[in-house]
């Protein structure tokens, strides 16, 4: 076996530290950079999960906020028509319980065997009784014969002419009108002068 020359030695052994040579210091920095790269990854995933997670929960929150106040709306509104109808029926009561003993003196006089004048005694005694419940109920007749026609609170039935009274009275009551204060309940039916002389003057 042929032994190798010096010059052949110094050239393996240039060749061995060139396959062992340490990395540059760019790819050892690039090397030491990766694991930190990986990780932030999961850094910044774990924030964006906590944020999902807090959006939901206020989410959450909002839609049982907004489905209470729903509920609460929709039993203030039964609270307030169930309010509102015992008190329909609490005044209807209390005008009904007035009428009644109308009602009754009426039942007594189609009982009663009188005579004409009689009854009509008692039916005048009722009709004044009548007046004073209405009274009670601040019902107030509408006034009609002697003053002016006025189509807010009068009806007119038919114009006559009469050049004795003055142009547009009214001068008889066909039916009687009511009002509760200033709100009318019905207008009272009524006939109106009609005075061509005034008219022409």
């Amino acid at each position: 076996m042929r032994r190798k020359s010096w010059d052949e030695i110094t050239v393996n052994e240039e060749q061995n530290k060139e396959q062992n040579v340490e990395p540059s210091r760019e790819t050892a920095a690039a090397v030491a950079d990766e694991p930190q790269a990986e990780a932030i990854v999961p850094v910044e995933a774990s924030n964006a999960s906590e944020e999902l997670e807090r959006v939901k929960a206020e989410r959450d929150a909002l839609a049982d906020r907004v489905a209470r106040l729903q509920a609460e709306f929709e039993n203030a509104r039964k609270r307030e028509a169930r309010e509102r109808n015992d008190f329909r029926e609490f005044a209807v009561a209390g005008a009904v319980d007035q009428f009644l003993p109308v009602l009754d003196n009426f039942q007594l006089a189609l009982k009663s065997t009188g005579s004409a004048e009689q009854l009509r005694t008692g039916v005048e005694l009722i009709v004044k009784q009548m007046e004073e419940v209405l009274r009670s109920l601040n019902v107030q007749p509408v006034e009609t014969v002697g003053t002016v026609f006025d189509p807010r609170v009068h009806e007119a039935l038919e114009m006559v002419e009469r050049p004795d009274l003055p142009d547009h009275q009214v001068f008889e009551e066909v039916r009687r009108g009511y009002k509760i204060k200033e709100r009318l309940l019905r207008p009272a039916l009524v006939r109106v002068v009609d005075n061509p002389q005034q008219k022409e003057a």
